[in-house]
């Protein structure tokens, strides 16, 4: 796997958005310096995960940690690709099934009765858009969890 620096660059720099380097910096935790050579392209070695991580937690733009993991050499194109195709597509009703599950997750977060708060905080205290970061983790995990159980399970010793 590759390290596309070019690509990197460009995500890097729609994730930074209309912020100065040393914003995005202050934000994601990874130095300006760091950020800066990223971007100019000037670095032959990939950023570690970690770092990769915490750029795309504060990234503009849904740049997402796949992608920067994808063009940072860390996930190969083919396996990614190939192993979300391997998955049965959902029908309607699993898709609706889906949103009734999501709804009833976020009930049960809001109630104090319900599935643990976040440091003592409801849903509601989250900002915007840590909210929607944990409804779309939410819904995503429901979607491949769903899909994931509809693959036919093919003991080892049959498989080819």
């Amino acid at each position: 796997m590759i390290f596309d620096k070019e690509e990197f660059a460009e995500l890097l720099k729609r994730a930074k958005g209309d912020r100065s380097i040393n914003q995005y910096a202050l934000h994601s935790g990874v130095s300006a310096a760091h950020i800066s050579r990223l971007m100019r392209c000037l670095l032959d070695a990939s950023p570690n995960p970690n770092t990769i991580e915490a750029l795309a937690d504060k990234a503009y733009n849904d740049v997402s940690y796949n992608d920067l993991m994808l063009a940072a050499g860390h996930i190969s194109r083919e396996k990614e690709s190939d192993w979300n195709s391997e998955l049965p597509e959902l029908t309607e009703k699993e898709e609706r099934d889906i949103m009734k599950d999501l709804e009833d997750m976020v009930n049960n977060l809001d109630s104090e009765s319900g599935y643990a708060a976040f440091d003592g905080q409801s849903i509601d205290d989250l900002d915007k858009e840590d909210r929607e970061l944990l409804l779309s983790s939410l819904e995503n995990s429901l979607r491949l969890a769903k899909r994931m159980a509809k693959q036919k399970f093919t003991p080892k010793k049959y498989r080819k």
